[in-house]
């Protein structure tokens, strides 16, 4: 037999009427699928969705920031004016002094406005992570000149709060509820909070070493 009449008869074997196309012929071939696609196709794969602030985490940073700010305003208002019963900028001074610290006037003047203006700063929510920095940095001094190892918590447990609060603002940042919320340090508050945290150990160290 030619190859010719090879191929014809065996043509005729699979078109003739005696080929049963429904048992053997199944049309084009599928192309192969993986059992992972199967389970898991494209479209029906879970989208992950964009972390978003809930409303409580919110609210609890807008309480935080709020009670923060206005407590070191009061302080800030003590030393600057003297109200309240606080010292003013002499009797501030004067208690500088008595800590071994030079330039007393200008260490007080420096420290009594950090306060109001950080104060003011986190009440708005507005560059929140200078603020706290700027907090940070004064409970770190006072909580070095007035710590008694032998007292409860040293005897600095307000000044510990305080600066633990503005800790957690630095890298938490100010929430919804605040001027910050469309500013770059808001939508990245760890990577501004760990160098705003950076300047205030350099300023504290700057101020106990220096002026000290």
């Amino acid at each position: 037999m030619s190859t010719d009449d090879f191929y014809r008869t065996s043509e005729s074997k699979t078109s003739g009427p005696g080929y049963d196309k429904v048992a053997y012929d199944d049309g084009a071939t599928a192309a192969f699928q993986a059992p992972h696609d199967e389970v898991y196709p494209e479209e029906r794969k879970p989208a992950r969705e964009p972390h978003e602030w809930h409303f409580g985490a919110d609210l609890a940073l807008f309480v935080l920031r709020v009670t923060l700010g206005a407590l070191i305003l009061a302080h800030g208002l003590q030393k600057v004016f003297g109200l309240m019963g606080g010292p003013g900028i002499g009797g501030f001074a004067e208690f500088l002094g008595t800590q071994g610290f030079q330039q007393t006037t200008l260490l007080a003047w420096v420290t009594g406005c950090t306060e109001l203006g950080a104060g003011a700063l986190l009440i708005l929510g507005l560059f929140t992570p200078a603020a706290a920095a700027g907090v940070l940095g004064v409970m770190a001094n006072a909580i070095w000149i007035k710590v008694e190892p032998r007292e409860f918590v040293g005897a600095v447990e307000l000044e510990v709060l305080y600066a633990a609060a503005a800790f957690a603002l630095l890298f938490a940042g100010a929430g919804k509820i605040s001027l910050d919320r469309n500013t770059p340090w808001f939508r990245r508050a760890p990577a501004f909070g760990f160098v705003f945290l950076l300047i205030a150990a350099g300023l504290s160290v700057v101020t106990l070493v220096v002026l000290r």
